[in-house]
């Protein structure tokens, strides 16, 4: 085995050994503290702890294919609650209300429409101005949120209809319909990183912007298509959520984007690009719930919850960049 491949099974593995490790505490520490009535790794728990990972997780896995392409977005927390109001707010237009249920699949895609166009307008300025994309998204981000707050003012946009909410909150196979999604998402991306042109194409610019321009990779449209895909997953992640939940506030969403670029490191993706994974993305998610959940578990508040993802965090940069150094130097931990 090379050394690049002692790294990256490192990488791969070290998330998954992570889970285990949390599982493992909260499940003791949790019996020794005597602080909750139920087992951490009961069953029905870890099924709650998917379902409440899909909104996040969702978000998270198109945020690695940004950050495989060297890029970064930060409007993903701002989409999310546009397209929520989008779905809510359609469903009471008259001529929707008029279709009654046939009124849902149209309200999505609305919503779904939001995103993707939300994303296009991302990607086209990043190509066509050459600007940094975390400048663009950042103003982006600022953008799209004052049209949630001029959409309905301060107000939460509110509608709940229960078909909706009997769709959203169903299960099949002992899984929640939120977690049917993350879970398709996490398969479908993966397979586009893996056996596509495409996904191949995001690592080569990831690993040299240069190079793949001079081997003939359309890179400007190739940043409009996953800035568009990251759109979109924002979208369905505020479909899957407010489905259910039936009112969308205008600061909702807010820090999703931190959350998302957070789990994504936390899987080992390379913040300047040309490495990742969708499958250690989806254990970034389940790592941060787990830690949210577990340290609740325990009795922490939401500042110590805060903290040590924080601190996790810089970690984990830490020793992206350890395993990263160039040369034969030696590690240092």
């Amino acid at each position: 085995m090379t050394a690049q491949s002692r790294k990256d099974l490192v990488k791969q593995g070290g998330i998954w050994a992570f889970i285990v490790a949390e599982l493992a505490f909260f499940s003791i520490a949790g019996q020794f503290l005597s602080v909750s009535d139920s087992a951490f790794m009961d069953l029905d728990n870890m099924l709650l702890l998917l379902k409440q990972s899909a909104p996040i997780g969702i978000i998270a896995l198109g945020m690695t294919i940004i950050m495989i392409n060297g890029n970064i977005d930060l409007s993903v927390g701002a989409i999310f609650a546009l397209a929520a109001i989008v779905l809510l707010d359609s469903m009471t237009w008259p001529f929707m209300q008029a279709l009654g249920d046939w009124a849902i699949p149209l309200a999505w895609v609305f919503a779904l429409l939001t995103g993707v166009v939300l994303g296009a307008i991302n990607g086209l300025i990043v190509w066509k101005t050459g600007v940094d994309a975390f400048i663009v998204t950042l103003g982006s981000m600022l953008g799209f949120r004052g049209l949630v707050f001029m959409y309905n003012g301060e107000q939460p946009t509110s509608h709940l209809n229960w078909s909706l909410v009997d769709f959203a909150e169903a299960q099949f196979l002992g899984l929640h319909t939120a977690t049917w999604f993350l879970l398709i998402s996490a398969l479908a991306l993966w397979l586009l990183m893996t056996r596509t042109v495409h996904g191949r194409n995001a690592y080569a610019i990831g690993n040299n912007r240069d190079a793949a321009v001079n081997a003939g990779i359309r890179v400007g449209p190739h940043f409009i298509w996953n800035f568009m895909l990251i759109g979109f997953l924002a979208a369905l992640s505020a479909v899957v959520f407010y489905s259910e939940s039936g009112s969308v506030n205008p600061n909702d969403g807010m820090l999703y984007e931190l959350w998302a670029i957070t789990a994504v490191v936390l899987g080992g993706t390379k913040l300047a690009g040309g490495y990742g994974s969708i499958i250690s993305t989806l254990g970034g998610v389940i790592a941060i719930q787990l830690l949210r959940k577990g340290l609740g578990h325990i009795g922490a508040d939401t500042q110590t919850v805060n903290l040590v993802i924080g601190l996790i965090l810089i970690a984990v940069l830490f020793l992206d960049r350890q395993l990263n150094r160039k040369g034969k130097e030696e590690l240092k931990i």
